[in-house]
């Protein structure tokens, strides 16, 4: 073999181990339901959320390019009538021109705008989303169920890839669950 192909493999095999690498040292984003519980509202239940949300590096950079940043929020509430769940979206987004972050509920379609990156993260420690009429009357010791977690699905096609491979783009919270109380 000439000395330029074994160069050439050799400098491609450094590159791939570099890479592996620093795809090993990427650190996640944190993501964890510190609160969750249904409360009864003028128009129906709803749930009220404390999500804890810290953005890192790539997701962060994304959502100031103006990329928009999806969370699926998945209620299930499981009871001797059966199963109930409500699964919506809460799309995290920036616009540059503007200069604005919004936080849009797609079970309400409500919109909220803000003016810098922290006071959007903080109003996940706040969330109010309108439920179903399903979840009106559960009955005592019915236990629900709360997944949070980053949506790939919605990300550009140029970032799915990345997002599915990258540890730095897992952003998943623990699964939360409680039971409703008499009363």
């Amino acid at each position: 073999m000439r000395l330029w192909k074994k160069l050439a493999i050799s400098a491609i095999l450094t590159g791939l181990l570099v890479g592996c690498n620093a795809m090993r040292d990427q650190v996640p984003g944190s993501l964890q339901v510190r609160e969750a519980a249904l409360a009864s509202a003028a128009e129906g239940m709803r749930l009220d959320l404390d999500i804890d949300c810290r953005l890192n590096g790539p997701i962060n950079d994304a959502l100031e390019h103006g990329i928009p940043i999806t969370l699926v929020i998945h209620l299930r509430a499981q009871s001797t009538r059966g199963t109930i769940a409500d699964r919506r979206q809460i799309e995290l987004r920036y616009f540059p021109l503007t200069r604005r972050y919004q936080l849009r509920d797609s079970g309400s379609d409500e919109v909220r705008s803000f003016a810098a990156v922290a006071y959007l993260i903080d109003a996940l420690a706040s969330l109010r989303l309108p439920l179903s009429s399903e979840f009106n009357d559960l009955p005592a010791g019915t236990r629900l169920t709360l997944d949070v977690q980053l949506d790939h699905s919605v990300l550009p096609g140029a970032l799915r890839l990345p997002a599915m491979l990258e540890p730095a783009w897992r952003l998943s919270a623990p699964e939360y669950a409680w039971t409703v109380a008499a009363g």
